[in-house]
C-alpha cells in the first residue's frame, strides 16, 4: 500500500529524519513546494537527491512583494530543471496581507502564465481570497491552466467549478479537525479521481497529532479520514490518491 504527500515543505523540516519515518509508513511520493526564491533552490536540491521527491518552484502570496523581474527570471530557470513538476506555491492570501493585494494578483497571474507556457500544473494557496482567486483562475488569461488547490477549505460549489476547469482538490489535516464537518462533506461529495492528500508539513498536523509539528508520515491520517468518508478500504483510497498524484504531476512512482 502506497501513499503520497502532494504538499510538504521539507525545506522547513529535518528532511532526512521525516522522510525515513514517512517511508516506513508507506509514503512513496512527495512534492516539495517553494514559497520564495531561496527555498525554491533548496526544494530543487532536495528533489534531485531523492528518486521519490519532486519540487515545485514559485512565490507564495506572502512573498509576492519580493518577486521582481530578476527573481522571477530565476524561478523560470529553476522551473526547467529536472524533477520540477509544478509552479508554486502561488495564490492569494488576504488574512495577513504580507504583500499588497494587487501585487499578489499580478504575481499569481505571472506564475499561471509560466505554468501554462511550460505545461506544468500550478499549486494554489487561498486564504480569505476565494472570490478574487476564482475570478483570476477562470479568467481568459488562465484558460487551459491546470493545477492543485492545496489544503482546500472552501465550499463544494467552488470546488466543483474549479475541478471542471482542470484542478485537483488536495485535503490536508484540516479535514480531520473536530469543527471541519462542512469540509468533510466536500471531501465526501467530490469525484474520487480529482482528490489528493497532503500534510503541508510542518503545519496543520492532523488529529491525533494536532498541536505537534506536522510531517509526511501523518498523511496516512488524511487517507484514513477519506476512507471513512468514502466508505472504502484504506487500500483503495491509497491506490486512488496515488494514481491521482501521478496524473496531477505527470510522474510515475516506483512500485
Amino acid at each position: 500500500m502506497q501513499f503520497t504527500d502532494s504538499h510538504c515543505h521539507l525545506t522547513m523540516a529535518n528532511a532526512e529524519e521525516v522522510l525515513e519515518r514517512a517511508r516506513a509508513e508507506g509514503v512513496a511520493g512527495f512534492v516539495v513546494p517553494a514559497t520564495r526564491l531561496d527555498d525554491a533552490m533548496q526544494a530543487v536540491a532536495i528533489a534531485q537527491r531523492h528518486a521519490d521527491i519532486w519540487a515545485a518552484v514559485g512565490f507564495h502570496p506572502h512573498e509576492a512583494k519580493d518577486c521582481d523581474d530578476t527573481a522571477f527570471a530565476e524561478i523560470e530557470r529553476l522551473a526547467r530543471q529536472d524533477r520540477v513538476v509544478a509552479i508554486g506555491e502561488a495564490g492569494l492570501d488576504y488574512h495577513y496581507m504580507h504583500s499588497p493585494r494587487e501585487t499578489q494578483r499580478q504575481v499569481l497571474m505571472k506564475q499561471v502564465a509560466l505554468a501554462k507556457s511550460l505545461g506544468l500544473p500550478i499549486i494554489i494557496h487561498n486564504r480569505e481570497s476565494t472570490e478574487d482567486l476564482e475570478e483570476l483562475l477562470t479568467s481568459v488569461e488562465a484558460k487551459d491552466a491546470r493545477g492543485i488547490l492545496h489544503s482546500y477549505t472552501e465550499s463544494l460549489e467552488v470546488a466543483r467549478r474549479l475541478v471542471d476547469r482542470g484542478y485537483f482538490i488536495s485535503f490536508s489535516g484540516i479535514v480531520t479537525f473536530r469543527n471541519a464537518d462542512s469540509l468533510r462533506e466536500v471531501a465526501r461529495a467530490l469525484p474520487h479521481d480529482r482528490v489528493l492528500i497532503e500534510t503541508d508539513t510542518p503545519f496543520l498536523a492532523p488529529v491525533p497529532f494536532r498541536g505537534r509539528e506536522n510531517e509526511p508520515a501523518y498523511v496516512v491520517k488524511v487517507a484514513e479520514m477519506l476512507a471513512s468518508l468514502w466508505q472504502q478500504p484504506l487500500e483503495e483510497v491509497a491506490a486512488q490518491t496515488t494514481a491521482n498524484f501521478e496524473h496531477a504531476f505527470s510522474v510515475t512512482l516506483r512500485r
